[in-house]
């Protein structure tokens, strides 16, 4: 057993256009000998509740609670699972409620980002610009930002493209930054690998992003970064395959 990888899926419509990736992606992590455990927070997919119900502390937790499990459960002969390297996969979004879980619990582990936001103020930015999109169709769009803002600084939820968003989890998300705290021990050996997708050839990292992985390396995290030939699966009209995106994650994974 090489170790152990969670994954943490992206918000909303994304966790449904990225499940065919992600569970090829674990697949291939599993065959090269990691146990991967993929689940969905509350509201999303197979869990319980309604989307409506979801707050950025109960995803967070359930990330928490996902990480224990593995360990608790997971033992190779004649080395303890708490011993066994831990890997918190993220896309999108869950690459944000990774690193919330994981300043939280203060245990030491890798990560892998798949497209990772600089801040969930900007996903949060664009998640309320699909409302506006639809307000526009129907000639209800002006001032509606502000609307929306508004009513979930009131603590009420706001419909989004037939996903009921809470106060709770707008405000987490908004507030939420891609930034390691100092972990409880040291980051000595700490992997970071950031992996995006582009159709472009000339395609490079973002000043952003450049300077959030010199942040994490400022932490003691080793940083590995690259740019993989492929679509934007996870926001694509129909659903999309980024193959190239399963062998250079998995590269990552065990360099």
């Amino acid at each position: 057993m090489r170790g152990l990888v969670l994954y943490v899926h992206p918000l909303a419509e994304e966790m449904n256009k990225s499940r065919r990736m992600a569970a090829m992606q674990a697949r291939a992590m599993a065959q090269a000998g990691f146990v991967v455990l993929q689940i969905d927070l509350l509201g999303c997919g197979d869990s319980s509740g309604d989307f409506g119900d979801a707050t950025w502390a109960a995803w967070v937790n359930d990330v928490i609670q996902g990480w224990q499990w593995l360990i608790d459960r997971q033992v190779d002969p004649g080395r303890p699972s708490s011993q066994l390297p831990v890997w918190l996969w993220g896309l999108r979004a869950g690459c944000l409620v990774a690193v919330a879980a994981a300043n939280l619990f203060a245990k030491p582990c890798h990560f892998i980002f798949w497209q990772p936001p600089s801040s969930g103020k900007l996903l949060l930015q664009q998640f309320l610009r699909l409302k506006i999109a639809g307000d526009m169709m129907s000639g209800q769009a002006k001032g509606a930002m502000t609307q929306m803002r508004q009513q979930l600084a009131d603590g009420k939820p706001i419909e989004v493209a037939g996903y009921l968003l809470s106060s709770g989890l707008a405000e987490g998300l908004e507030n939420s930054v891609l930034a390691p705290a100092v972990p409880a021990q040291s980051t000595d050996g700490l992997r970071l690998a950031w992996l995006e997708v582009s159709t472009r050839k000339d395609a490079s990292l973002s000043p952003v992003s450049t300077k959030t992985l010199e942040l994490w390396r400022e932490k003691g995290f080793h940083t590995s970064s690259q740019i993989v030939a492929g679509p934007s699966f996870w926001q694509t009209t129909e659903i999309e395959d980024a193959p190239e995106l399963i062998p250079k994650t998995l590269t990552a994974l065990i360099a």
